[in-house]
């Protein structure tokens, strides 16, 4: 038997997570052992001595790289943070889409928007029973006494327990809700009658919608009474007429009950099975017994997969660790049984990890976020290939140059995705000058580390069918991240942001760059501007619109949001707009993009550089970048009426007036080479002057009004010294931690300049005209070094310098960067 393929198809394939909870802020209140066991209060203290919470530790010390002790499992969390052990669970687990409960009440819960960052996609389910209890809390507004009829008018679904009368009477219902609300508030629902009413009125919806309903079977915690859980006391609500075509989903692996479970998945059309929980919380013998009992009698293709992750990223990581290991086993014993094929195994794992889930949810998802099929092809959007022969895998160094290793497809998915690839030390102290790390960044070739895929940015290159895509962290050992990599010092920065803040940054990049084609002049090489048309050129977009077509489809097939696309005031120049999203995916989405453009531009024949200033006798090329900040899903930059002097809350104003004060030394990350300050001159738009506007294009700091946003109010500001030669994640790490420093200092915002700044003189203080200016700047800023590591940004200096040192001497080496960026 080929142990080995079902094997590889197991640990590739790409994950679904059906049925999840938030994570909680690093210092909740909500103890990080109860992520391990149903246990709670007292019982707590004998959850360690269990079979599984022993093992689970184990695993999680292997991950971290610490001693497999609790205690020591907890200090590296404290020490570590939030986003950083997410980074290395997540980045562990393979989920491409997760769905999230978000009605379990927990202490210092994040909100749905910040799991994004986790994640490609991620989704809601609706916890009916909260939501009951939320409207029951808050009244009527006209301050009446609750009817069955005015709470039905209000209430869409609810969810309850497994011994449901579908046939209670409204009066008993009724009453069952006034006894409710006289209890008090909070309200907590406990009245059979009426939790019996509100779901079966919300079945009749669910059926009416076609919505899935999912339901807690088997075990839980102590609130539970597991006599009840048993999923055999649906059996009237599953023989019920109006009910037949309702799609349910057993959660739980309805443990003990998982052969009763499986026994109603095979003779109800509409029972469908989740073995979430009971995967990782059984010993490995329970697990494995419990996901066979389901497929005793169930079809494989109405079981599913999910973590029943909560509170704590290791959830995630353990839930679905172990259902590989699990799936695997149970599967490979089917195998040896004779009951599967191998090819049927394989099929199987897909379709229990992804495409049951895809099919059953009704989920739209693209490449990015759905399994490795290899036996059909799911109608969702373009998938990863089974073909592909070959994963790059990519990082970007401190000099803002994509660099990637290659490794072909099987070694991929069994051994690089849990180990990583080598990089020695000196991979973040090259400079654009030299692929040799720069003398004074401290890294050299000894020591090396690991690139470790994340797998949530695992993608098919459009442009070649062939392969796939994926950043790399920097880690020392696989899930220590290493201080200098620079989507980890993203991380770290956005979760002092939302740990001190409860703030989410945004942002959203539009990419300027010339499109040259090769001309042989006198025996030499030259590159030259494709056209020589004005900005917004009808005829110039024309000719390339073929270009921009396949570049479109690239981005839709890496769901990479374009906004608008036009033809700049450069000969051969043009602007790609991208949507706004979380920091982290906005950084990651903007270097795929340039990817794809130079990608696509290439196989024209012809060339994409997006260095600052290409022909010093034309319009340079920046990489102007969108910022607004989120909370609770809703843009808290904008103020929230019309009393705000210049449309920002006092949260926007104090993250801008950070931002502001600190845009020297922003600028030597920003604005990375000598070549850059070429571009930020005076009447250039490109920002020469320390000061922000309203709608001021001159200004290096522009807040925005876009279309659809209330007139007198901003949405977000836009920083435009910035260029495609930064590291967009060191670039919006420095941008963060400026506007963190503004926030906690709680600083005034100067007066906006409505007019060009050029023409006020001395009367503004001019930026940084030379990187070695910006350097020195970012040389003495405290904050920066402190947000950002001090041996990161020793780092980044190393390489300015060696930069700054090699342009001054070679004049005429710019024209290498048109290659290099």
């Amino acid at each position: 038997m080929d142990s080995e393929a079902l094997r590889a198809a197991v640990e590739g394939v790409r994950l679904v997570d059906a049925h999840a909870h938030n994570l909680v802020a690093i210092d909740s209140s909500f103890p990080f052992l109860s992520c391990l066991t149903e246990a709670s209060g007292d019982s707590l203290h004998f959850a360690p001595h269990s079979l599984s919470v022993k093992r689970n530790l184990k695993d999680i010390a292997k991950l971290y790289g610490v001693d497999s002790s609790l205690p020591a499992i907890e200090e590296h969390r404290k020490n570590t943070g939030l986003e950083s052990i997410s980074s290395s669970c997540f980045g562990a687990t393979g989920i491409s889409a997760l769905l999230i409960d978000d009605g379990l009440e927990l202490d210092k819960k994040l909100e749905l928007e910040w799991h994004k960052s986790l994640v490609p996609v991620v989704g809601r389910i609706l916890r009916i029973e909260r939501l009951a209890e939320n409207i029951l809390d808050e009244g009527l507004s006209d301050g009446s006494i609750w009817t069955l009829d005015s709470f039905l008018k209000t209430i869409a679904a609810y969810r309850s327990g497994l011994d449901i009368n579908t046939s209670v009477d409204r009066i008993d219902a009724e009453e069952g809700l006034l006894l409710s609300v006289k209890a008090g508030k909070p309200v907590r629902i406990t009245n059979k009658n009426f939790i019996d009413y509100i779901l079966t009125r919300s079945l009749e919806i669910a059926v009416c919608f076609d919505l899935p309903i999912q339901i807690h079977t088997g075990f839980g915690d102590k609130d539970l009474d597991l006599r009840l859980a048993n999923p055999l006391h649906l059996r009237s609500l599953l023989e019920d007429k109006r009910f037949a075509k309702c799609r349910i989903v057993l959660l739980h692996a309805s443990y003990p009950f998982s052969k009763e479970a499986s026994y109603l998945a095979s003779v109800y059309d509409q029972v469908y099975l989740d073995f979430g929980l009971a995967v990782p919380k059984l010993t490995v013998n329970g697990m494995v017994s419990s996901v066979k009992e389901l497929l005793e009698l169930a079809p494989i293709k109405k079981v599913m997969f999910s973590t029943d992750g909560y509170a704590c990223p290791e959830t995630f990581f353990l839930g679905a660790k172990k259902a590989r290991e699990v799936v695997f086993s149970v599967l490979h014993d089917a195998c040896k049984d004779g009951d599967l094929s191998v090819a049927e195994a394989i099929e199987a794992a897909e379709d229990i990890f992804a495409a049951n889930a895809i099919q059953f949810y009704k989920l739209h998802l693209n490449h990015k976020s759905v399994s490795c099929k290899s036996s059909q092809v799911l109608e969702t959007g373009n998938t990863l290939n089974p073909a592909t022969l070959l994963v790059r895998i990519i990082w970007i160094d401190a000099s803002g140059q994509h660099r990637c290793r290659v490794v072909p497809r099987k070694r991929f998915d069994s051994v690089v995705v849990k180990n990583g690839v080598g990089l020695t030390f000196a991979s973040m102290g090259m400079s654009s000058s030299c692929d040799g790390p720069a003398d004074e960044t401290d890294l050299t070739g000894v020591g090396e580390i690991r690139l470790v895929p994340d797998l949530s940015t695992r993608c098919q290159i459009p442009w070649s069918k062939q392969e796939e895509m994926v950043f790399g962290d920097m880690h020392l050992r696989p899930g220590v991240a290493w201080e200098y990599c620079p989507r980890e010092a993203l991380r770290r920065v956005l979760g002092v942001l939302k740990n001190e803040f409860n703030l989410v940054m945004n942002a959203g990049f539009e990419n300027e760059f010339y499109i040259l084609k090769n001309v042989i002049r006198e025996g030499k090489e030259e590159w030259l501007p494709s056209d020589l048309t004005p900005y917004c050129s009808t005829s110039s977009y024309d000719a390339a619109s073929p270009i921009f077509l396949e570049i479109l489809a690239a981005l839709d097939a890496l769901n990479i949001p374009l906004e608008q696309l036009h033809a700049e005031a450069g000969k051969g120049q043009f602007e790609v707009a991208l949507g706004h999203k979380t920091a982290g995916t906005a950084a990651d989405n903007v270097i795929f993009a340039r990817e794809a453009i130079k990608a696509v531009v290439r196989r024209h024949g012809l060339l994409a550089t997006f260095v600052p200033k290409y022909a010093l006798d034309d319009i340079g090329s920046g990489c102007h970048v969108h910022v607004s900040l989120w909370q609770d899903g809703k843009n808290v930059f904008m103020a929230s009426d019309g009393s705000s002097q210049y449309g920002m809350s006092k949260t926007g104003e104090e993250f801008l007036a950070g931002v502001l004060q600190h845009l020297p030394s922003i600028l030597a990350i920003t604005a990375p080479l000598p070549n850059s300050y070429d571009r930020i001159q005076p009447n250039t738009w490109s920002g020469a002057y320390q000061c922000w506007g309203k709608e001021n294009r001159e200004a290096p700091l522009r807040t925005s009004c876009p279309p659809g946003i209330q007139e007198g109010r901003v949405s977000n500001f836009e920083l435009k010294s910035f260029d495609g030669c930064a590291n967009p994640h060191l670039g919006l790490a420095a941008i963060a931690a400026s506007g963190i420093d503004g926030l906690r200092r709680h600083l005034p915002l100067p007066v906006p300049i409505d007019v060009n700044p050029y023409d006020l003189g001395d009367k503004l203080q001019r930026l940084p005209a030379s990187l070695n200016e910006s350097l020195q700047a970012l040389r003495a800023d405290s904050i920066l070094k402190d947000l950002l590591g001090e041996k990161l940004l020793k780092a980044i200096t190393g390489v300015r310098k060696a930069e700054i040192e090699y342009y001054s001497e070679n004049k005429d080496a710019y024209k290498q960067l048109i290659h290099r960026y």
